[in-house]
């Protein structure tokens, strides 16, 4: 069984534009430091972008959970209070959105986040309620 030998939190903003990504960019900068494939990173920095996006846009904020396992796979969780995706279904067809005209109006919310991050993970697996969404992703090292 593998153990994390890195773990790092991050805090995010609801309706916070100015600094949506930056997390992303911490991790991306972070797993790049320690050598993580290049193909993998790429995957990764995609997903974490996308998934702190939606944290900003459509919750009331939340938390970037990263584990880096011993064995070079790259655990993230994404988890939030709230208020839920109401038909996750309809969530995770490309194009669909419920982005806000704020967020759309500074180039987000094209409903392409879950789709993304679902194609360049290696495991995707999803919980929603009206009390919150946990998002768990994970790449496997090279």
């Amino acid at each position: 069984m593998s153990k994390a030998i890195l773990h790092e939190e991050y805090e995010v903003a609801q309706d916070d534009y100015v600094n949506a990504g930056k997390a992303s960019s911490h991790i991306k900068d972070l797993l790049k430091h320690v050598g993580i494939d290049p193909k993998v990173l790429r995957n990764v920095a995609v997903a974490c972008y996308e998934a702190e996006i939606n944290l900003v846009i459509h919750a009331y904020g939340g938390k970037i959970l990263l584990d880096l396992m011993d064995d070079g796979t790259v655990n993230l969780i994404f988890a939030d209070d709230g208020p839920g995706i109401e038909d996750l279904e309809k969530a995770m067809t490309p194009g669909f959105s419920t982005a806000d005209e704020e967020a759309r109006s500074l180039g987000f919310g094209a409903g392409m986040g879950l789709p993304n991050i679902k194609r360049v993970s290696d495991t995707f697996n999803i919980e929603t309620s009206p009390a919150g969404t946990t998002l768990s992703i994970s790449f496997k090292g090279a």
